[in-house]
């Protein structure tokens, strides 16, 4: 072969090998320097995901005089909604041996507030675990000692117990805002998101399926019943509304029409009767019989007076008034004074200022020396008082110890921060009403069935005002039927009466079951 070509061809074969050294030691280089961008632009000490952290454990109790034994799902399940994700806060309770787990009743349980965890229905009312109460709703010792609670529906209805986000140990994750699952539509968002999962993740969609609320749990309740049916075709079989106010308008915290004086008034007559305040005539009558003559008066002729305002001619208005004093213990000049019309925080200061007592907002049997403080936000009701502290010891004892759910957070019993930054869908939260929901989620659902459980001494959700807002739900006659009150001789937690919560399990058996 001629010299020449061999150069040649041998420098083209010594420059392609060079070149393609050389570009790929910059391609390396440039991939080297892309991982090490890459590097640097990761994020430090990302947060893990979120994850459930849930403890299962065995227990057995005494209910209705039998040992049932029972398994408890306790923890946070990480619920994904449209506000963001949140870790929610349950415990479930369920039975085996009651036929199909899928067949069994499954309620689910919660308090009001708003702001409020579920600490009170799960520690003093329908758990299998109760704080050691006296008949009377007393403790004899501090820290309570918590023991099987004999009145319990544990053996007919499993049960999940449901702390809102904010209170109890639930929170939002990790850069998520609080605000996004405060409010009332927000909460049945989310608390409604937390119910679907469950039954989802639980197998229970053909469990029939019910609600159980507190104060104002009931509205919640009632919210609920709508978001589950319009967003998830999830009906319920029943409602159990404790202490309700699903009508703000009757609550005079809110601007007072005639009619939330006269709404009170039952309420009043029943602590004045308690306390022994009222003339032989009335005091020695039965509750049940005096309360009936008072609701006539005060849906009447009480109601007539107050309608006609200044129009009302003085032997009217004496008249009025003497009736108002002598069915409350009040004076009736100062009855005259305030134009017929009592203030539920005056009524607590009057009734036993001759002994230097006010009386319980909360619970009208109450009595604690007057202190100055704010009655209608619970600072000076002595049956608020009473009780947060009882309740705040034993709901962290009892899941630390007896559930074995540990964390380092703080368990919220009621949050102020959730309480003062709620919202309602009106503008105005003394224009909120749901009588139209309640007509349409009964109407709808022929099946749902909705008890309301009213207290004689509640002076927070008077059971007259009650009365009143259902008789605003104009039912077709088929479904009133699907309708039930029932009252207490105790307060707005009517579980604080023994006997009332014995009364209680025996008609809760009835409603459940028919």
């Amino acid at each position: 072969m001629n010299l020449f070509i061999v150069i040649c061809i041998t420098m083209f074969l010594l420059t392609f090998l060079m070149m393609a050294a050389s570009g790929g030691s910059a391609m390396e280089g440039t991939a080297a320097s892309g991982a090490a961008n890459a590097s640097a632009q990761a994020p430090v000490n990302a947060p893990a995901p979120p994850e459930d952290h849930l403890v299962t454990t065995e227990h057995s109790a005494i209910v209705r005089g039998q040992p049932l034994d029972y398994t408890v799902t306790a923890g946070t399940m990480v619920v994904d909604t449209a506000g963001g994700k949140c870790e929610l806060f349950f415990a479930a309770y369920t039975v085996e041996g009651f036929g199909s787990a899928a067949d069994r009743p499954l309620t689910f349980v919660f308090n009001g507030g708003p702001g409020s965890s579920s600490e009170w229905m799960h520690m003093g009312f329908l758990g299998p675990r109760r704080i050691a109460f006296d008949q009377d709703g007393q403790v004899a010792q501090f820290p309570a000692p918590i023991a099987d609670n004999d009145y319990s529906v544990l053996d007919i209805t499993d049960l999940v117990f449901i702390d809102p986000v904010g209170t109890g140990y639930s929170r939002p994750v990790e850069g998520v805002d609080l605000s996004n699952f405060i409010g009332y539509e927000n909460d049945n968002r989310t608390v409604g998101d937390f119910i679907r999962l469950y039954i989802n993740r639980y197998g229970r969609w053909s469990s029939p399926k019910y609600l159980a609320g507190e104060s104002y749990g009931t509205i919640r309740a009632i919210g609920l019943a709508k978001y589950l049916s319009d967003r998830y075709s999830l009906g319920l079989n029943g409602i159990m509304l404790i202490s309700s106010v699903n009508d703000f308008t009757t609550m005079m915290e809110n601007t007072p029409s005639d009619y939330t004086y006269a709404l009170y008034l039952p309420t009043y007559a029943a602590d004045a009767w308690y306390h022994g305040r009222l003339a032989p005539q009335y005091q020695d009558m039965k509750l049940e019989d005096l309360l009936e003559e008072v609701r006539a008066f005060a849906g009447g002729e009480y109601l007539s007076a107050l309608f006609a305002g200044r129009r009302l001619d003085d032997a009217r208005r004496e008249e009025v008034a003497s009736r108002i004093a002598v069915y409350t213990g009040l004076d009736r000049e100062d009855i005259l004074k305030a134009n017929l019309r009592v203030l539920y925080w005056d009524f607590c200061e009057k009734l036993l200022s001759d002994r230097r007592l006010v009386i319980g907002r909360i619970d009208g049997r109450y009595t604690g020396p007057a202190t100055g403080g704010s009655m209608a936000d619970g600072e000076a009701d002595p049956s608020a008082a009473a009780l947060s502290d009882v309740f705040g010891m034993a709901v962290n004892q009892y899941i630390n110890d007896e559930l074995g759910f540990h964390t380092d957070r703080h368990y919220e019993p009621i949050s102020l921060e959730v309480n003062e930054k709620w919202k309602y869908p009106a503008s105005e939260t003394s224009g909120f009403t749901q009588e139209k929901i309640i007509y349409e989620a009964m109407s709808k659902n022929r099946f749902m069935k909705i008890w309301v459980l009213c207290g004689y001494y509640d002076m927070a959700t008077p059971f007259f005002a009650a009365e009143w807002t259902y008789d605003h739900v104009f039912l077709n006659r088929e479904y009133e039927k699907n309708l039930m009150f029932t009252y207490y001789p105790s307060g707005h937690m009517i579980y604080m009466h023994e006997p009332s919560l014995a009364e209680f399990r025996e008609q809760a058996e009835k409603w459940y079951r028919r």
